[in-house]
Protein backbone atom coordinates (compact mmCIF):
# COMPACT_ATOMS: atom_id res chain seq x y z
CA UNK A 1 0.00 0.00 0.00
CA UNK A 2 1.17 3.26 -0.78
CA UNK A 3 2.48 5.71 2.02
CA UNK A 4 -0.10 7.86 3.49
CA UNK A 5 -0.89 11.43 3.12
CA UNK A 6 -1.29 14.09 5.69
CA UNK A 7 -5.28 13.42 5.65
CA UNK A 8 -5.16 10.15 5.71
CA UNK A 9 -2.64 9.53 8.23
CA UNK A 10 -4.64 11.90 10.72
CA UNK A 11 -7.64 9.98 9.96
CA UNK A 12 -6.35 6.92 10.90
CA UNK A 13 -4.88 7.65 13.80
CA UNK A 14 -8.22 9.24 15.11
CA UNK A 15 -9.86 6.41 14.24
CA UNK A 16 -7.22 3.95 16.25
CA UNK A 17 -7.50 6.77 19.52
CA UNK A 18 -11.35 6.55 19.70
CA UNK A 19 -11.54 2.76 19.23
CA UNK A 20 -8.77 3.00 22.36
CA UNK A 21 -11.19 5.18 24.22
CA UNK A 22 -14.34 3.30 23.69
CA UNK A 23 -12.46 -0.24 24.27
CA UNK A 24 -11.20 0.88 27.33
CA UNK A 25 -14.89 2.21 28.94
CA UNK A 26 -16.72 -0.73 27.62
CA UNK A 27 -13.77 -2.79 29.36
CA UNK A 28 -14.56 -0.63 32.40
CA UNK A 29 -18.10 -1.05 32.67
CA UNK A 30 -17.48 -5.27 32.57
CA UNK A 31 -15.58 -4.26 36.06
CA UNK A 32 -18.30 -2.32 37.59
CA UNK A 33 -20.34 -5.74 36.85
CA UNK A 34 -17.42 -7.83 38.22
CA UNK A 35 -16.13 -9.05 35.05
CA UNK A 36 -12.72 -9.73 34.11
CA UNK A 37 -13.88 -9.55 30.36
CA UNK A 38 -11.48 -8.00 27.83
CA UNK A 39 -11.19 -7.09 24.26
CA UNK A 40 -8.92 -9.74 22.44
CA UNK A 41 -7.60 -7.64 19.63
CA UNK A 42 -6.90 -10.16 16.03
CA UNK A 43 -4.76 -8.07 13.22
CA UNK A 44 -5.34 -9.16 9.67
CA UNK A 45 -3.76 -8.19 6.28
CA UNK A 46 -5.71 -7.94 2.67
CA UNK A 47 -4.59 -8.76 -0.41
CA UNK A 48 -6.15 -6.33 -3.26
CA UNK A 49 -7.86 -8.28 -6.14
CA UNK A 50 -4.72 -7.49 -8.28
CA UNK A 51 -2.17 -9.27 -6.24
CA UNK A 52 -0.74 -6.22 -3.84
CA UNK A 53 -0.96 -5.43 -0.01
CA UNK A 54 -4.07 -3.95 0.46
CA UNK A 55 -3.50 -2.46 4.20
CA UNK A 56 -5.72 -4.76 6.84
CA UNK A 57 -7.02 -3.76 10.28
CA UNK A 58 -7.40 -4.68 13.34
CA UNK A 59 -10.79 -6.62 15.01
CA UNK A 60 -11.53 -6.25 18.54
CA UNK A 61 -14.02 -8.79 20.41
CA UNK A 62 -15.30 -8.56 23.95
CA UNK A 63 -18.03 -11.14 25.12
CA UNK A 64 -18.47 -10.34 28.96
CA UNK A 65 -21.36 -10.31 31.29
CA UNK A 66 -22.89 -6.93 30.28
CA UNK A 67 -21.68 -7.10 26.38
CA UNK A 68 -22.60 -10.11 25.37
CA UNK A 69 -21.02 -9.64 21.82
CA UNK A 70 -19.22 -6.31 20.81
CA UNK A 71 -17.23 -5.79 18.07
CA UNK A 72 -14.89 -2.64 17.90
CA UNK A 73 -13.22 -2.76 14.68
CA UNK A 74 -10.67 -0.31 12.72
CA UNK A 75 -9.30 -0.90 9.40
CA UNK A 76 -7.37 1.22 6.94
CA UNK A 77 -7.46 -0.59 3.15
CA UNK A 78 -6.53 0.82 -0.25
CA UNK A 79 -6.24 -1.03 -3.81
CA UNK A 80 -8.33 -1.19 -6.76
CA UNK A 81 -12.27 -1.56 -6.72
CA UNK A 82 -13.15 -4.61 -9.11
CA UNK A 83 -14.84 -4.62 -11.88
CA UNK A 84 -18.96 -2.95 -11.90
CA UNK A 85 -18.47 -2.57 -8.06
CA UNK A 86 -16.39 0.85 -8.95
CA UNK A 87 -19.55 1.83 -10.76
CA UNK A 88 -21.25 2.40 -7.41
CA UNK A 89 -19.01 4.07 -5.28
CA UNK A 90 -18.51 7.67 -5.08
CA UNK A 91 -15.54 9.26 -7.22
CA UNK A 92 -15.20 5.81 -8.59
CA UNK A 93 -16.48 5.29 -12.07
CA UNK A 94 -13.91 7.05 -13.61
CA UNK A 95 -10.73 5.39 -11.79
CA UNK A 96 -10.95 2.52 -9.49
CA UNK A 97 -8.65 3.36 -7.02
CA UNK A 98 -9.30 3.74 -3.41
CA UNK A 99 -8.44 4.49 0.09
CA UNK A 100 -10.84 3.88 3.10
CA UNK A 101 -9.83 4.10 6.36
CA UNK A 102 -12.49 3.85 9.61
CA UNK A 103 -14.09 2.37 12.88
CA UNK A 104 -16.99 0.38 12.81
CA UNK A 105 -18.74 -0.31 16.34
CA UNK A 106 -21.50 -3.16 16.97
CA UNK A 107 -22.83 -3.80 20.26
CA UNK A 108 -25.72 -6.56 21.39
CA UNK A 109 -26.35 -6.46 25.00
CA UNK A 110 -26.89 -9.30 27.64
CA UNK A 111 -29.67 -7.41 29.49
CA UNK A 112 -32.73 -6.95 26.56
CA UNK A 113 -33.28 -3.55 28.65
CA UNK A 114 -30.01 -2.24 27.30
CA UNK A 115 -29.99 -0.94 24.16
CA UNK A 116 -27.82 -2.44 20.91
CA UNK A 117 -25.99 0.04 18.97
CA UNK A 118 -23.98 0.22 15.87
CA UNK A 119 -21.55 3.26 15.10
CA UNK A 120 -19.22 3.80 11.92
CA UNK A 121 -17.57 6.75 10.80
CA UNK A 122 -15.24 6.89 8.48
CA UNK A 123 -12.56 8.46 5.35
CA UNK A 124 -12.72 7.64 1.87
CA UNK A 125 -10.63 8.92 -1.19
CA UNK A 126 -11.28 7.78 -4.65
CA UNK A 127 -11.20 10.63 -7.71
CA UNK A 128 -13.01 12.40 -4.39
CA UNK A 129 -12.35 12.58 -0.74
CA UNK A 130 -15.25 12.52 1.74
CA UNK A 131 -16.27 11.49 5.40
CA UNK A 132 -19.52 9.36 6.22
CA UNK A 133 -20.63 7.34 9.00
CA UNK A 134 -23.21 7.73 12.36
CA UNK A 135 -24.50 6.46 14.78
CA UNK A 136 -27.86 4.31 15.66
CA UNK A 137 -29.67 3.09 18.99
CA UNK A 138 -31.39 -0.16 18.17
CA UNK A 139 -33.12 -1.63 21.59
CA UNK A 140 -34.94 -4.53 21.96
CA UNK A 141 -37.10 -2.87 24.56
CA UNK A 142 -37.61 0.63 24.17
CA UNK A 143 -37.29 2.91 25.99
CA UNK A 144 -38.51 7.46 25.33
CA UNK A 145 -35.65 8.43 27.63
CA UNK A 146 -32.61 6.35 26.36
CA UNK A 147 -33.95 7.53 23.14
CA UNK A 148 -34.47 11.27 23.68
CA UNK A 149 -31.22 11.64 25.62
CA UNK A 150 -29.11 9.13 22.67
CA UNK A 151 -30.98 12.15 19.88
CA UNK A 152 -30.31 14.90 22.05
CA UNK A 153 -26.41 14.41 22.34
CA UNK A 154 -26.23 13.79 18.36
CA UNK A 155 -28.15 16.91 17.79
CA UNK A 156 -25.80 18.90 20.24
CA UNK A 157 -22.68 17.58 18.29
CA UNK A 158 -24.36 18.39 14.82
CA UNK A 159 -25.34 21.77 15.84
CA UNK A 160 -22.00 22.78 16.96
CA UNK A 161 -21.09 22.54 12.75
CA UNK A 162 -23.79 22.80 10.72
CA UNK A 163 -27.68 23.93 11.84
CA UNK A 164 -29.35 21.90 9.45
CA UNK A 165 -27.01 18.97 10.30
CA UNK A 166 -29.23 16.74 12.23
CA UNK A 167 -32.63 16.52 10.65
CA UNK A 168 -30.93 16.04 7.50
CA UNK A 169 -29.03 13.40 8.98
CA UNK A 170 -32.06 11.79 11.24
CA UNK A 171 -33.48 11.73 8.30
CA UNK A 172 -31.01 9.83 6.07
CA UNK A 173 -31.01 7.75 9.35
CA UNK A 174 -34.24 6.62 9.13
CA UNK A 175 -34.43 6.40 5.40
CA UNK A 176 -31.70 3.87 5.93
CA UNK A 177 -31.95 1.77 8.87
CA UNK A 178 -35.54 0.35 7.17
CA UNK A 179 -36.06 -3.54 6.42
CA UNK A 180 -38.13 -2.33 3.40
CA UNK A 181 -39.43 -6.46 3.45
CA UNK A 182 -40.52 -6.74 7.18
CA UNK A 183 -41.58 -2.46 6.84
CA UNK A 184 -40.16 -1.81 10.26
CA UNK A 185 -37.22 0.03 11.22
CA UNK A 186 -33.86 -1.27 12.41
CA UNK A 187 -34.60 0.67 15.71
CA UNK A 188 -35.14 4.15 17.04
CA UNK A 189 -32.49 5.70 14.47
CA UNK A 190 -29.56 8.39 15.20
CA UNK A 191 -28.29 9.83 12.57
CA UNK A 192 -26.24 9.00 9.34
CA UNK A 193 -24.28 10.93 6.62
CA UNK A 194 -22.26 10.16 3.81
CA UNK A 195 -20.34 11.93 0.62
CA UNK A 196 -19.14 14.81 3.17
CA UNK A 197 -16.66 16.30 0.96
CA UNK A 198 -14.99 19.88 0.28
CA UNK A 199 -13.72 21.03 3.40
CA UNK A 200 -11.46 18.25 4.93
CA UNK A 201 -10.76 20.49 8.35
CA UNK A 202 -14.53 21.44 9.20
CA UNK A 203 -15.36 17.49 8.07
CA UNK A 204 -13.07 15.77 9.90
CA UNK A 205 -13.88 17.87 13.29
CA UNK A 206 -17.74 17.37 12.70
CA UNK A 207 -16.90 13.23 12.26
CA UNK A 208 -14.74 13.34 15.21
CA UNK A 209 -17.19 14.97 17.56
CA UNK A 210 -19.57 12.30 15.97
CA UNK A 211 -17.14 10.00 17.85
CA UNK A 212 -16.95 12.17 21.30
CA UNK A 213 -20.62 12.22 21.31
CA UNK A 214 -21.57 8.33 20.84
CA UNK A 215 -18.18 7.82 23.67
CA UNK A 216 -20.68 10.49 25.98
CA UNK A 217 -23.64 9.12 25.88
CA UNK A 218 -23.54 5.55 25.44
CA UNK A 219 -21.93 4.46 28.19
CA UNK A 220 -24.43 6.30 30.23
CA UNK A 221 -27.33 4.29 28.53
CA UNK A 222 -25.47 0.94 29.24
CA UNK A 223 -25.00 2.06 33.22
CA UNK A 224 -28.69 3.21 32.77
CA UNK A 225 -30.27 -0.22 32.42
CA UNK A 226 -27.23 -3.31 32.89
CA UNK A 227 -28.55 -4.11 36.47
CA UNK A 228 -32.40 -3.93 35.21
CA UNK A 229 -34.44 -7.24 36.13
CA UNK A 230 -35.66 -8.99 32.96
CA UNK A 231 -37.97 -11.93 32.32
CA UNK A 232 -37.89 -14.84 30.16
CA UNK A 233 -40.66 -12.88 27.87
CA UNK A 234 -37.69 -10.22 27.36
CA UNK A 235 -35.29 -12.49 26.72
CA UNK A 236 -36.96 -13.89 23.93
CA UNK A 237 -38.36 -10.57 22.54
CA UNK A 238 -34.61 -9.95 22.51
CA UNK A 239 -33.63 -12.59 20.30
CA UNK A 240 -36.48 -12.07 17.94
CA UNK A 241 -35.40 -8.35 17.32
CA UNK A 242 -31.73 -9.45 16.77
CA UNK A 243 -33.16 -11.98 14.25
CA UNK A 244 -34.70 -8.94 12.21
CA UNK A 245 -31.29 -7.00 12.78
CA UNK A 246 -29.35 -9.41 11.30
CA UNK A 247 -31.86 -9.74 8.02
CA UNK A 248 -30.94 -5.95 7.96
CA UNK A 249 -27.38 -6.23 7.98
CA UNK A 250 -27.18 -9.28 5.89
CA UNK A 251 -29.36 -7.86 3.02
CA UNK A 252 -29.12 -4.27 2.83
CA UNK A 253 -26.10 -2.76 4.66
CA UNK A 254 -23.96 -1.08 2.54
CA UNK A 255 -20.74 -1.64 4.77
CA UNK A 256 -21.12 -5.26 4.78
CA UNK A 257 -21.30 -5.28 0.79
CA UNK A 258 -18.60 -2.52 0.76
CA UNK A 259 -16.53 -4.81 3.47
CA UNK A 260 -16.96 -7.95 1.36
CA UNK A 261 -16.39 -6.57 -2.31
CA UNK A 262 -13.06 -4.96 -1.00
CA UNK A 263 -11.65 -8.26 0.20
CA UNK A 264 -12.00 -7.73 3.84
CA UNK A 265 -11.72 -9.42 6.86
CA UNK A 266 -14.74 -11.90 7.38
CA UNK A 267 -14.90 -12.15 10.72
CA UNK A 268 -14.28 -8.74 10.78
CA UNK A 269 -17.08 -7.71 8.78
CA UNK A 270 -19.48 -10.17 10.07
CA UNK A 271 -18.75 -9.40 13.94
CA UNK A 272 -21.85 -7.20 13.43
CA UNK A 273 -23.99 -9.78 13.54
CA UNK A 274 -25.95 -10.76 16.74
CA UNK A 275 -24.47 -13.98 18.74
CA UNK A 276 -27.83 -15.66 19.27
CA UNK A 277 -31.06 -14.72 17.52
CA UNK A 278 -34.57 -16.03 16.88
CA UNK A 279 -37.09 -16.50 13.94
CA UNK A 280 -40.80 -17.57 14.95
Amino acid sequence: MEPLDSQQLAARTWFEHLRDRICAEFEAIEREAGSDARFDYSPWDRVDWAGGHGGGGVRGLMKGRVFEKVGVNVSTVAGTLEGGFAQSIHGAAENPAFFATGISLVAHMANPHVPAVHMNTRFLVTTKRWFGGGADLNPPIPYDEDTADFHQTLAAACDRHDPDHYLRFKKWADDYFFIPHRNVHRGVGGIFYDHLEGDFDANFAFTRDVGEAFLAIYPALVRRRMNQDFTDADRVRQLEWRGRYAEFNLVYDRGTLFGLKTGGNIDAILMSLPPMASWS
